[in-house]
């Protein structure tokens, strides 16, 4: 593994990435053979390599990203608990989904072979980080980690909005590594649009991983379905993220509830996939001094690059200018990258009339009130939203299963449904779900956060009637690695042992 010392201001030049994609696809076989506990180390060290290293890492986010000190070392503090987090899923091994079906001659369905089913690493992974997080979304972070816990050496296109960060990061993860054992060309870092685009086309990947915008996702994407070989593209793209409240919520509860809401979708600019684009507010609701006053008092924040800034400027203008619209708090760009927050409030019909406009992401700290007359109208206007991440919705005492199927019409257009609470942040653990159907990403089965992450880089093969000497470690008899394992012994009665006779 090289260590990255080229200029960041320069793109990888092609040469440098036939280099790194050489020596990933020569990494893939020896990192994937290794015992999990080798590369639950690995992920370990590169965890204590960025704690070691935050005093220089954090001053240098700041400088690139404008983003707060405290932010960023909770930040940096999140990204290592994911390495941390994928060292347990190794240490647990149920990721290996290792399955034993013995031979059985008596089986209803005829002979049944000896079947000995595990997942490995599906190869080379390409993951491009994105903007709004330096640390847990860039170099280091979370699709970094579950690929190299896969077994699968990563190359990072890192993000132009950070290069400086990019490389001192990449040059910590590929010494963590080393040090660690880790096979030459487990990890590099490359730069330039250009290059990811003829990475991502290179047959040595296997799967990629993508964090940004619908259009730049959607590019990616159909270069990695119409390669000569398609490959697995995990892209989290855009996310409304509509929120409700009832109107017992609001009589139990009103400005606490405006409160939050302004909260969540000016945090870090608005700049978070998960920031609540439509706010659901019951007819009558007498909440609009509250949240234009709230809107109005959050001091400008800089957005992150230019070119998020020129996006948002857009999409702001084409908000406002849609009939039906009417504006709360202005929130007019201020100088440089610095923006106020917007508000704008309309009804349904105007929502749906004009959904071009109103039902595609805002990149930034703007958000639409929408006033609805019923339960029964609101359902009708989840029916066709687009998918997102999350989901909200606040209730009050007077609520109950009434709802219900409002909450299912909701289950059906996101990955998480959150109650009585606010969708910006998410939490790191086993049960997370960071996805949800499109275009919130390309992959609804699938997470980029959690440990459930590990999945999108995992491939199942299956052994049949193999001797034991050629079978993989996860799946030979005396399982040296002590994985979980599910065994299905000839003879055994179980749902699939027995013919199901209908009626």
């Amino acid at each position: 593994m090289p260590t990255q010392t080229r200029t960041v201001e320069t793109d990888t030049a092609a040469e440098e990435l036939e280099s790194a994609l050489a020596a990933a696809a020569a990494a893939a076989g020896p990192f994937a053979a290794l015992p999990p506990k080798e590369r639950a180390g690995m992920l370990a060290a590169v965890a204590e390599g960025l704690d070691a290293a935050a005093g220089e890492l954090v001053p240098i986010a700041m400088s690139e990203s404008g983003l707060p000190e405290a932010r960023l070392r909770g930040e940096l503090t999140r990204t290592a608990t994911q390495l941390r987090m994928f060292v347990e899923v190794l240490a647990d091994g149920h990721y290996a989904g290792v399955v034993v079906d013995r031979a059985d001659p008596d089986f209803v369905l005829g002979p049944r072979p000896e079947l000995r089913r595990a997942k490995f690493g599906i190869g080379p992974v390409l993951v491009f980080a994105a903007s709004n997080f330096p640390f847990a979304f860039s170099v280091a972070g979370g699709d970094t980690a579950s690929a190299l816990a896969a077994g699968c050496p990563v190359v990072l296109k890192a993000h132009p909005g950070h290069p400086e960060l990019s490389a001192r990061t990449g040059r910590i993860v590929t010494e963590a590594l080393r040090g660690a054992g880790a096979p030459d060309g487990t990890f590099a870092v490359v730069f330039g649009v250009d290059t990811g685009i003829a990475a991502l086309r290179d047959p040595r990947i296997a799967a990629a991983a993508f964090t940004g915008s619908v259009p730049a996702g959607r590019a990616l994407g159909d270069i990695a379905a119409s390669r000569p070989v398609p490959i697995p593209f995990y892209g989290e793209l855009g996310s409304i993220n509509p929120a409700i409240a009832t109107p017992s919520a609001i009589a139990a509860r009103g400005p606490e509830i405006a409160a939050g809401y302004v909260g969540s979708f000016t945090l870090g600019a608005g700049q978070f996939c998960t920031s609540p684009g439509l706010f659901f507010l019951p007819a009558g609701h007498g909440l609009e001094g509250a949240l234009t006053d709230g809107a109005a008092a959050v001091p400008n924040a800089r957005m992150l690059t230019d070119g998020v800034h020129a996006g948002y400027v857009m999409r702001r203008a084409e908000v406002v200018a849609a009939p039906g619209v009417r504006i709360l708090a202005e929130g007019a760009t201020a100088d440089g990258l610095a923006v106020a927050p917007t508000l704008v409030a309309t009804d349904i019909r105007a929502l749906l009339e004009h959904r071009d406009e109103l039902l595609d992401e805002v990149f930034g700290p703007l958000s639409i009130v929408v006033e609805y007359p019923d339960v029964e109208d609101l359902m009708t206007v989840v029916d066709q939203l687009p998918g997102s991440l999350t989901a909200t919705l606040h209730t009050g005492p007077d609520d109950g299963a009434e709802l219900a199927p409002l909450v299912q019409a909701l289950r059906s257009r996101v990955g998480r449904l959150l109650f009585n609470g606010w969708p910006t942040g998410v939490a790191v653990t086993p049960a997370m779900h960071h996805g949800g159907p499109y275009p919130s990403t390309t992959a609804s089965l699938h997470t980029s956060v959690g440990a459930t992450a590990i999945e999108r880089f995992l491939r199942p093969v299956v052994y049949q009637d193999a001797p034991e000497a050629l079978l993989p470690a996860e799946l030979r008899e005396d399982n040296p690695l002590g994985l979980p394992r599910t065994v299905n012994a000839a003879g055994e009665s179980s749902r699939w042992g027995r013919p199901v006779i209908p009626g």
